[in-house]
This record gives C-alpha cells, sequence and structure tokens, in this order.
C-alpha cells in the first residue's frame, strides 16, 4: 500500500460554467486499488495524509485528513472543528481521474470536485 497525491479541482457549477485548475485540493491519502480510500492505513499513517486548499485570491490552507464519528473531513491546525470541510461520503467514493467528490466548504456551500489526477507519493 502507499500513499498517493490525489489532485481535486472545482467542477461546473453556476458561478464557474467550465469548472477551475485555480480552486481545488491536494490530498495525499492510503487507497486501495480500486480507488477507495483505505481507512485502516490511514489510521496507520494519518500524519502523513495531508490536505492543500488553494483557492484563487486566497491563502493556500494546509492541514490533515481526519476521521470524526461517521464521516471524513479536513482539517486546518489553529482552527475548530466546525471549521473543517466535510467530505460527502469519502468512504464510498472512488478517488480516480474522472470521478467527482463533494466537499462542504466553510462558507457554507457543498462544491463539486474533479478528480484529476492520482499520482504515487
Amino acid at each position: 500500500m502507499t500513499l498517493k497525491l490525489v489532485r481535486l479541482e472545482l467542477a461546473r457549477e453556476p458561478a464557474r460554467p467550465q469548472g477551475s485548475a485555480h480552486h481545488g485540493y491536494e490530498i495525499v491519502a492510503p487507497l486501495k486499488e480500486n480507488g477507495e480510500l483505505d481507512a485502516a492505513e490511514w489510521r496507520k499513517k494519518r500524519e502523513a495524509c495531508t490536505v492543500r486548499r488553494f483557492w484563487e485570491g486566497e491563502d493556500d490552507r494546509r492541514g490533515h485528513l481526519s476521521h470524526i464519528g461517521s464521516g471524513w473531513r479536513f482539517h486546518y491546525p489553529g482552527e475548530d472543528i466546525d471549521e473543517d470541510d466535510p467530505i460527502y461520503k469519502l468512504g464510498s467514493h472512488k478517488l480516480a481521474p474522472g470521478e467527482y467528490i463533494s466537499i462542504d466548504e466553510d462558507d457554507g456551500e457543498r462544491h463539486t470536485f474533479r478528480v484529476m489526477s492520482v499520482e504515487p507519493v
């Protein structure tokens, strides 16, 4: 099992009908062969499971992939858990190029992101 670098970019939405390569996330996480998140490996390597949120016009935010209760989320140091970015059904999604995933941003909106690439770390 190796860690993978997953790049997510904002998918099409009314404000950005073409999507955006300038809005997204880069995640380091352990994936199974089928592209699903490997929760058992995450528990062993959680410190290495990082996230970088990049958003045009804003400073990058860096944090960790975390699991709280029944959900996966991005947690950023120095922020309350209420400010985490929950990831909609990450445990059952495949992180493979061309797939989509939804994340609840701290602006209260759910945005959809397209998996652009998955590479070994």
